[in-house]
């Protein structure tokens, strides 16, 4: 994977489906001076687990891969200095790799223990399953060993890359021993909701308010160029999370960085689409913050979601009666004309019609040709669920137009 490959261009689905494992390596990146007057820079010192017996090819690669990763744990460029204090901080990044598959980096930052002042060093893990908040209970554990030692914390990691990912809505224990402590158990469990499971939607009215948010979904639809800037990378990250969660079904195609490193930043130049997260040391200007009504972060995924999920079965759900097939198991051929034609509502058939311009919708609906016909996947039954509603109500007013 090359460093700069983070920002290519992605033509496949976002539900890569994970391997076995957990996560497939946890790094840990350092600051260091090559010389006493020099720059602090961040460098890998310590990989879990080891690759041995790489190729000369293998292992050119895999140090483009550990310095990509070293860009994104301390984005904000060379500009560090000892600290004594320091608030431990969670973010996560994406590695697109030069084919388009994805690769999530988790990332904890804090203050080694040790006395006086100290530069902040960084755990990274890398894997495949996109789960935001697990990894930062993983990273709990992780920052609880390391005030004790360092050497504690590969044990706990080793006992995690053993364990069996668990399904949606179930739970892995696992097993750890700390001196002083005894032998611990680590209960992990992945939401029941797997779609929204990398996601946060509370942070978005945390931060926007509901004309702000409006005016960010509409730009993501459009396709524009969209920057935030904020002074937390977690908060960065999270927010371009569930600002991209807001397509689904549909999928961001285009440039995707939450934390966008000082040495990368000249693809804000760039004059194609992008939904990029800028610290705020390198850009003016943080977000304005709002009150949020008292409900949980569990409610307001469910409730948002459900909202925008509405709003595409009401403007694009007929899709599949315009996807035309000789055969239920044969592939189809989207009709456009007739698919834009068929829509009453004038303002929503102007939306359609830019919509079906764009390359989300365009990776859509090419998915939809390429798959047999089927009822199948969240966006479908969702679609189905109103059909049935829509009949229900129309029946109940049939009823009460010839009972009156």
């Amino acid at each position: 994977m090359c460093a700069y490959s983070v920002y290519t261009r992605r033509r496949q689905s976002l539900n890569t489906p994970p391997n076995h494992f957990f996560f497939e390596f946890l790094v840990v990146v350092s600051l260091q001076q090559k010389t006493k007057d020099s720059p602090y820079e961040p460098l890998v010192i310590y990989k879990f687990p080891k690759e041995i017996g790489l190729s000369p090819p293998q292992r050119e690669e895999e140090e483009k891969s550990l310095q990509a990763i070293t860009l994104f744990c301390f984005p904000e460029g060379v500009n560090w200095i000892p600290l004594t204090q320091y608030q431990s901080e969670t973010f996560s990044f994406v590695l697109t790799e030069t084919d388009g598959t994805r690769r999530n980096g988790f990332c904890r930052r804090l203050l080694p223990h040790g006395r006086g002042k100290r530069p902040p060093e960084a755990y990274c893990i890398v894997s495949q399953v996109a789960c935001f908040g697990l990894f930062s209970k993983i990273f709990d554990e992780v920052e609880k060993r390391r005030e004790k030692s360092m050497a504690m914390i590969y044990p706990f990691m080793q006992s995690l890359r053993e364990a069996p990912f668990p399904e949606p809505g179930e739970t892995v224990q696992i097993k750890s021993f700390i001196p002083e402590s005894g032998t611990e158990i680590i209960t992990l469990t992945r939401p029941l909701e797997s779609r929204l499971e990398h996601v946060d939607f509370q942070i978005l009215f945390c931060y926007l308010s509901n004309q702000e948010i409006l005016q960010v979904f509409a730009s993501t639809l459009m396709e524009r160029r969209i920057v935030f800037i904020a002074e937390e990378l977690g908060t960065l990250s999270q927010v371009l999370h569930a600002v991209a969660a807001l397509l689904s079904p549909f999928a961001w195609q285009h440039t995707f960085i939450s934390t966008v490193p000082t040495v990368l930043m000249e693809v804000l130049m760039a004059p194609t689409p992008y939904l990029l997260g800028v610290h705020k040391n390198t850009m003016d200007g943080v977000f304005d913050k709002d009150d949020v009504d008292d409900v949980t972060p569990e409610e307001i995924n469910t409730l948002v979601s459900e909202a925008f999920v509405s709003f595409f079965i009401k403007t694009v759900g007929h899709y599949s009666a315009h996807v035309k097939r000789s055969k239920s198991q044969q592939p189809g051929i989207f009709q456009r004309k007739t698919f834009c034609k068929s829509i009453e509502n004038k303002s929503h058939q102007q939306f359609v019609t830019n919509f079906i311009e764009t390359q989300m919708f365009d990776v859509f609906i090419q998915d939809v040709e390429r798959r047999p016909a089927s009822n199948d996947g969240f966006f479908s039954r969702k679609i189905a669920e109103y059909e049935e509603t829509k009949k229900e109500t129309d029946r109940m007013r049939w009823r009460r137009r010839f009972l009156v």
